[in-house]
């Protein structure tokens, strides 16, 4: 269910990218003689109005293929190759919007539909984080903290202020009430990394309030901002050795991700599917050959010298682009299994 999750996800983030791309296309003249979701073989097709429209084997892209991009059509008077460079730039920029576009929508849908999550004030155990003190002493969800340390515990902000008021490695005594059954556990708190405050690993419950449209809206755009700021801020991590390579995740962690998300809820879900939407938007905006950043920066090139690149010549440049993505990717995908074999 997972792998049918997210090939749903991914397929759908594909369409309102390639979407992009298409309707620009047409909308500026240029032919269209496939819209696919998908590489390989060819599964499925249907032509339409002098377009191809297939479904392909391999679910993890996409593409439009236009007059004008490949070898015997690129005399094509209507055809990419032809137009002007700020044809050429629309056309290309149209796809990483769309998916912008298509998160702020994920997110209005959430904000008004689902709600904005606020935590409950019980003190009742939400979320246990794997690899934590709570999980290794056998916290659930569900479970309501009644003492800490013989102290009695009304809420969740007594449950945080005892924990914070002991010493990091601090042992303590939790009785709580599983359905009824009441159970004493032992752990030892950790520092937080990021405050330096001592946790446990668990997050209280829940409960979603939601907003009125003008305000969903509002947030919407709000979101997919902050998201963006903090996408570009780790892909600059990356590249400045904040951030280590071995942190790239490919379609196995990508579809592991997803399984995640979806154990927390709709809500959960639908975020993760917009922040997968707002990444797939910035990553094509980089100048890698084979994306869309790059054809626009060879469309501004165009703009400047007054004359086209030559096209074998961008080809080329392109074709060495993919073949950098598909290392990238296997590469992701290797880094993926390393993690679920070490668990």
């Amino acid at each position: 269910m997972t792998i049918v999750i997210a090939l749903i996800i991914i397929a759908i983030l594909i369409l309102a990218h390639e979407w992009g791309h298409f309707i620009v296309a047409r909308r500026v003249g240029i032919p269209v003689h496939e819209f696919s979701l998908g590489f390989g073989y060819k599964l499925f097709s249907l032509k339409k109005n002098g377009v191809e429209y297939s479904l392909r084997i391999i679910p993890l892209g996409g593409f439009v293929r236009m007059a004008g991009e490949e070898p015997g059509d690129m005399d094509n008077p209507n055809g990419f190759n032809t137009r002007k460079p700020w044809e050429k730039i629309a056309v290309a920029f149209a796809g990483p919007f769309m998916n912008f576009i298509l998160a702020i929508f994920i997110f209005i849908y959430t904000f008004a539909v689902i709600g904005v999550a606020q935590p409950m004030d019980e003190a009742i155990v939400g979320e246990v984080l794997k690899g934590k003190p709570a999980e290794s002493a056998g916290l659930q969800t569900n479970d309501r903290i009644l003492t800490v340390n013989g102290k009695n515990v009304s809420n969740w902000n007594d449950f945080v202020g005892t924990i914070k008021s002991n010493n990091v490695g601090a042992l303590l005594e939790l009785k709580i009430d599983r359905g009824g059954s009441i159970n004493n556990l032992t752990l030892k708190s950790i520092q937080d990394e990021a405050t330096g405050k001592p946790i446990v690993g668990i997050y209280p419950q829940v409960e979603f309030e939601r907003q009125g449209v003008l305000n969903a809206i509002k947030l919407g755009f709000v979101q997919t901002y902050q998201m963006s700021a903090l996408l570009l801020a780790s892909l600059g991590m990356l590249f400045t050795g904040g951030a280590s390579a071995s942190d790239l995740a490919g379609p196995v962690g990508i579809t592991n991700m997803v399984g995640e998300a979806a154990r927390g809820g709709l809500a959960v879900l639908l975020s993760f599917a917009a922040f997968l939407s707002i990444n797939l938007g910035i990553l094509n905006l980089l100048p890698i050959p084979a994306l869309d950043g790059s054809r626009m920066v060879f469309a501004m090139v165009e703009a400047v010298r007054r004359k086209p690149l030559d096209p074998e010549k961008e080809g080329f440049i392109h074709w060495v682009g993919f073949i950098f993505l598909m290392s990238i990717i296997v590469f992701a995908t290797y880094n993926d299994i390393v993690r679920l074999i070490k668990g």
